[in-house]
């Protein structure tokens, strides 16, 4: 499996720059990783040698905002990516897969595009509506197919919630997407602290589940040895029971149980 990113909200916006850019970097690593142990598999002699610049292929998926407007949460995505690859000096190839309904669900094109990917980033937007379109749709299994061969799964807001085995609405709680487990995500978390939103939560959520608060334009990225923090604010993560956060910020690390 690819590293995974889980995200606070507000993103694509100033101030969003140094997640981006992480995720972006990660991506660029996997990309290359890859082309390594291809190369290896080919016989090659890879030491010694540095990396090319390899275009790293990413796709904004807005199908949390299906019931607003995906496009344009599409096309700022693309822009803010566009704009961080360029500062970056990085071959970016930035695509937009509208996934926003149950045909487009399962066009086989857009699964193409998402299984081919270096990099998703799912948008927010409505937690409940992604699990319905994605799980078991062909871009559904594009999204898992990309993230088996070490793409980059990212998720802001919504996006990040679905991406944990359970979520919530204003209806209840959802399964997620899975690819997450024993946590659930609190986005836009700098807003709601000191609220008794984790006690409203523990009347519905599975037990056993601990729940990590992401402040906006701040977000984690797992890696083989936990889970690093990038953004201008701070990472909360509460433990199954605990009542008092571990907190992690900027090029902190954090230990999940994921």
């Amino acid at each position: 499996m690819g590293p995974i990113g889980l995200h606070g909200g507000g993103e694509y916006l100033p101030g969003d720059e140094r997640f981006i850019d992480a995720l972006l970097r990660a991506a660029a690593n996997s990309v290359a990783v890859r082309a390594d142990l291809a190369a290896i598999e080919r016989g090659e002699d890879v030491s010694g040698h540095g990396r090319e610049l390899t275009p790293v292929k990413v796709v904004i998926l807005p199908t949390a905002a299906a019931r607003g407007r995906p496009d344009r949460a599409g096309a700022t995505g693309a822009g803010a990516f566009e704009r961080r690859a360029a500062a970056l000096g990085m071959n970016a190839q930035v695509e937009v897969a509208l996934v926003v309904d149950a045909e487009s669900a399962d066009d086989a094109d857009l699964a193409a595009l998402l299984a081919g990917a270096d990099l998703i980033h799912l948008s927010g937007g409505d937690p409940d509506v992604v699990p319905g379109l994605l799980d078991g749709s062909a871009a559904g299994l594009g999204l898992r197919a990309a993230c088996q061969s070490g793409a980059v799964i990212g998720g802001a807001s919504a996006g990040a919630m679905v991406l944990a085995e359970w979520s919530w609405t204003p209806q209840g709680g959802i399964h997620g997407l899975g690819f997450v487990r024993g946590l659930a995500v609190v986005p836009h978390y700098d807003d709601i602290r000191r609220l008794k939103w984790q006690v409203s939560l523990d009347r519905v959520a599975p037990a056993g589940l601990g729940y990590l608060g992401l402040d906006e334009r701040t977000g984690v990225i797992s890696d083989e040895s936990g889970w690093q923090v990038a953004g201008e604010g701070a990472a909360h993560w509460f433990a199954p029971g605990s009542s008092t956060p571990v907190v992690a910020r900027d090029g902190e690390r954090l230990r999940l149980p994921v």
